[in-house]
């Protein structure tokens, strides 16, 4: 019988190839297979991020999402679309597997924080060998490019998506020490509300392209009427005890 081959979900870090594990770095030089996800039409940050770093044998196995914000995430259509696009995903990964094949997955940031790899591993994990490669995440290029500490002492660190209901998001916001607000993009408007709900607005910085070229730091005040890109994220620094 064949011995399966290996999934490895890579971590790719925020953005800058510069903070990238040697792990990482290792099995991208050495990759026979690679996938990753992209929107139709596009090239992909993850494919990006890797430029010049795959042999030029690599087969590459893009997986296009087929719907992004098209319709909302509630709407029973884009759960069934999702759930079959990574059905189709794992079947021709575990076919790979199965094979002898090694796979590397690439993964924007850290593969089990809020990324799309984590659900081919439920699926794939009880039927070929995954191993999992951990990285810097978003927000912690994000915060450290303001300059600033994000939590001392005590403080409670809370991660919030910008999709929760405005009211989810004020709660939360007032509750904790310190914030970082993900998946900003269509949601910015509600954001800043619920800021303000909280008494959190003035603290806040928006952050975009933590890490990669292009990137920009301003204080979330000052960034009135800004469109945000996509990899924009918002941190509210803590305030708690030091010596």
């Amino acid at each position: 019988m064949t011995t399966p081959g290996t999934i490895h979900g890579v971590g790719l870090g925020p953005g800058d190839p510069d903070l990238m594990s040697v792990r990482a770095d290792r099995l991208l030089r050495g990759a026979r297979h690679v996938a990753f996800f992209r929107k139709a039409g596009k090239p992909g940050q993850a494919r990006k991020i890797v430029d010049g770093m795959l042999p030029d044998h690599a087969v590459e196995f893009p997986m296009e999402y087929p719907v992004t914000t098209e319709i909302h995430f509630s709407d029973p259509r884009y759960n069934d679309m999702l759930s079959a696009f990574y059905a189709d995903c794992t079947d021709h990964l575990r076919a790979l597997a199965e094979a002898g094949e090694d796979v590397v997955v690439l993964c924007e940031g850290d593969p089990f924080f809020y990324g799309s790899f984590m659900h081919l591993y439920t699926r794939l994990k009880d039927h070929v060998p995954v191993q999992v490669v951990p990285a810097i995440t978003g927000m912690s290029a994000a915060w450290t490019a303001t300059g600033m500490p994000v939590t001392w002492g005590c403080d409670v660190l809370s991660v919030l998506m910008g999709t929760l209901p405005e009211d989810a998001l004020a709660e939360h916001m007032a509750r904790a020490d310190a914030l970082v607000v993900m998946k900003i993009g269509r949601n910015m408007d509600k954001i800043r509300r619920a800021l303000r709900s909280a008494g959190r607005y003035d603290a806040a910085w928006l952050v975009e392209y933590a890490s990669m070229e292009g990137q920009t730091v301003t204080p979330l005040a000052q960034a009135e009427g800004r469109v945000t890109p996509y990899f924009s994220i918002v941190v509210v620094h803590g305030q708690g005890r030091r010596p």
